[in-house]
Formats: structure tokens, C-alpha cells, sequence
């Protein structure tokens, strides 16, 4: 694998971590600010989850056109002109006076976080120890910590600082400059492979040894990322109207209840194999779904939020084990085309389930629709755990033929930082 002389293997994976969590930081920041926006613009929840949306449907036309285009022209190209359109996007942000500008932020956030999402989580692949291989430890850690990160800092600035949006967006478009030049340092850790062009095609392909786990794993992609965006756009609103909590800290709180215990159910089952940890956090995610249910059944503030907390433990675990189930010895060539078939269905999931929810809001009420989302997320779930229980009794490994290549069965004992 070429890799040029610029920052060494090991600094080169760390940095790229770093930039992948930023990045997915700043993708957090606009949900406790969704609240903040419909109270200065005067919009609906339809408007707001549209808003909401149509950030995550950039990002899907993204994946979908640009999230191969790394395999084939390099990686470092991809980041650099992509870290400049997210800095693009934090100045719209930062001049937005309007529902108009919203939307343009969010569409040209979402092309940049789909170009990123991909090509910085081949790149950990590519630049993993070979021995200790982290990449999809961390790509499957990230969300929760870089969504927590972002929800919960721009819920503290919401609540306490003056003009948190100049604080938030300022800062923003200044650090994606500095990562775009960051990103020329980086070594291009990728060989590259005919057909750019033909790659640009919108297509999802998923090789054929990773398809079967790709469809046992399908399951509960849907489910966890469907509750991540319905807390995502209207978690704060949940918190205020259903629960009567009437401050903008408790609405980032409870996005971080689900993604910061995210990233324990990761670092817990590292050390487990891939289809072990898909199964155990299935089954935990299903256990806290229940629990959210009866937390909105009975109006208990404490029961949500605790709820919350082992849902997003059940989250992290079954991320780690669908993203190292799914990438087990991928090609090179094939890598950051498979995150990106992952990502595809992930947002799907993130995003339109949660726009119906808050069309559904103006018509049923939002602690109805909460319940009804619930229900629905809690039978993938249930869907997810039996078909896993069904393909561990019937064959041993979801994965036909694995590739020569690193396994991606995560390291004993190893921690980012």
C-alpha cells in the first residue's frame, strides 16, 4: 500500500481520528439550535425536521455520487476540498437569517460530511495497525463521541453564553480551514484505481462476501440510526413539551445520554468478536427501547433519560460489531465504497423516519408520535436480535471469503487517545 512521506503511519491514523470526530461534532451542533432557530424564525416541527432532513439527504446524494471517489483518484484530495465546503457551510450558518439559509447550510454541510464520512473511515482502515487494528473500533465510536461533543457544547452555549451562534459558527469556520491545510500533511494512504468517472454514478455497492452480513446486520442499522434522528431533531422538543424540562442543557443532555454511552458500549465489547458484539448490543439497544416506552407511558423525566443511556450503550456495541461484521477483510479498493453502502442505509434511517415524525407532530401530537416511533423501533430490534440468533445456530461466520487483508477484529485492551 503507497504511502508517501509525510506524517508517519501512526500520527497520520490519529489525526485522521481527530478530524473524523470534528467533523461529526459539527454535524451535532444545529439539533440543540433547531429550538433556537423555530423561536427566532417562527417555524413549525414540520419545518424544523425538514430542516433537520434535508441535511441528512445531502449527505445520502454525497455518499451516494462521491463516497467511492477516494478509492480511485486518493484520499487526500476528497478531504481537502471537502474540509473547505464544510467551512463554507459554518459561514452560511454564521449569516443565516432565515429558513432559506438554514437549508442551504445544511445542504452544503451534508455534501461535505458525506464526502468525509466515507473517505476518512477508509483511511483509518488503510492506516490501521496491522497487529492492532482499530479502524473499526473508531469508526463505529466516532458518531456517538463527535455527536455528543457537538450536541452537548452547543447546549451549554445556548443556555449560558451570549450569541451562541457566533461563538459556535465563528469558531467552526475557522478550525475546517485549518483542517483542509491539516489534510494536506496527511499521507495518501490509498492506491489508486481506474474508473473515477464511472464511480460518480450514484449506486450502492456492497462486494458479494460482505452482502450476507450486510443483510443480517440491516436490521438494526435502521433501528438505531431511526432513534438517533428522531432524538437528533426533536429529542429538545421531547424534553421541553412531553416532560415539561424547559431548558436548552437538557435537551443537549439527552442527545448525549444516547450517543455519549455510545461510545462505552464500544470501548466494552472491543475486545469481543465482531458478530458477538452485534448480538449483545442488539439485545441491550431492544432492553432500552422498552424502557423509553414506559418512560413516556408514565411521564418520568429520570426513567427517559436512564433509558436513554442504555439504549445508547446498546447502539455503540451493535455499530461496532455491524461496521467490523460488514468490513472483515475488505479489499482496499473496495473500502471506502462499503462504509459508504453502511452510511447510505444509516442515514436513510436517520432521516426519514425522523421528517415523518414531525409531520405526523402537527396531526397526532408529539408524546403520541414519541410512543408510535418507539413501538416501531423496538420490533427492528427485536427483528434484528432473532435474526442474529438465527444465523449464529445455523452457520458460524456471516462473512463467505474473507480477503488477505488486516482482520478487523478489534484490539485487546486498546484505546483511542
Amino acid at each position: 500500500m503507497p504511502v508517501s512521506r509525510r506524517l508517519p503511519r501512526a500520527p497520520a491514523f490519529w489525526s485522521v481520528a481527530v478530524l473524523l470526530v470534528l467533523m461529526l461534532a459539527a454535524s451535532g451542533v444545529p439539533s440543540p439550535l433547531y429550538r433556537v432557530y423555530q423561536e427566532e424564525f417562527g417555524f413549525s416541527s414540520g419545518v424544523l425536521t425538514t430542516v433537520f432532513g434535508i441535511y441528512a439527504f445531502a449527505l445520502l446524494a454525497s455518499l451516494l455520487v462521491v463516497g467511492g471517489l477516494s478509492d480511485h483518484v486518493g484520499r487526500r484530495p476528497v478531504l481537502v476540498g471537502a474540509f473547505l465546503l464544510e467551512a463554507v457551510a459554518m459561514g452560511l450558518f454564521l449569516t443565516a437569517d432565515g429558513v432559506g439559509w438554514l437549508l442551504a447550510a445544511r445542504v452544503v454541510q451534508g455534501i461535505a460530511t458525506g464526502a468525509l464520512t466515507s473517505t476518512l473511515g477508509a483511511s483509518l482502515l488503510d492506516l490501521q495497525h496491522r497487529e492492532r487494528p482499530l479502524g473499526a473500533f473508531i469508526n463505529s465510536a466516532s458518531p456517538g463521541l463527535g455527536l455528543s461533543i457537538g450536541a452537548a457544547g452547543a447546549g451549554l452555549l445556548v443556555q449560558f453564553a451570549p450569541s451562541p451562534t457566533e461563538w459556535v459558527f465563528g469558531v467552526l469556520t475557522v478550525v475546517f480551514v485549518l483542517a483542509a491545510a491539516g489534510a494536506l500533511l496527511l499521507p495518501e494512504s490509498s492506491p489508486r484505481v481506474p474508473g473515477a468517472l464511472a464511480s460518480l454514478r450514484p449506486r450502492v455497492r456492497v462486494p458479494a462476501p460482505h452482502r450476507r452480513a450486510f443483510l443480517v446486520a440491516l436490521p438494526i442499522l435502521l433501528a438505531c440510526w431511526s432513534l438517533g434522528g428522531f432524538y437528533a431533531s426533536l429529542g429538545p422538543s421531547l424534553v421541553a413539551d412531553v416532560f415539561g424540562v424547559d431548558n436548552h442543557l437538557a435537551g443537549g443532555l439527552l442527545i448525549l445520554a444516547l450517543n455519549g454511552t455510545g461510545i462505552l458500549g464500544s470501548v466494552a465489547l472491543r475486545t469481543s468478536p465482531p458478530q458477538r458484539a452485534l448480538l449483545v448490543g442488539s439485545t441491550v439497544f431492544v432492553a432500552g427501547v422498552g424502557g423509553t416506552l414506559g418512560a413516556l407511558a408514565g411521564g418520568w423525566t429520570a426513567l427517559l433519560f436512564g433509558a436513554a443511556v442504555v439504549t445508547g450503550f446498546g447502539f455503540g456495541a451493535a455499530f461496532l460489531g455491524a461496521v467490523a461484521t460488514i468490513t472483515h477483510g475488505v479489499a482496499p479498493g473496495s473500502r471506502a465504497g462499503l462504509l459508504a453502502a453502511v452510511f447510505v442505509v444509516g442515514y436513510l434511517a436517520f432521516s426519514i423516519p425522523a421528517i415523518a415524525a414531525g409531520i405526523a407532530v402537527g396531526d397526532i401530537g408529539l408524546a403520541r408520535t414519541a410512543q408510535t416511533y418507539g413501538v416501531v423501533v423496538l420490533l427492528l430490534g427485536l427483528a434484528s436480535v432473532l435474526g442474529l440468533w438465527r444465523a449464529k445456530r445455523t452457520t458460524g461466520s456471516l462473512v463467505q471469503a474473507p480477503v488477505a487483508e488486516p482482520t478487523d477484529r478489534l484490539a485487546p485492551a486498546q484505546l483511542p487517545g
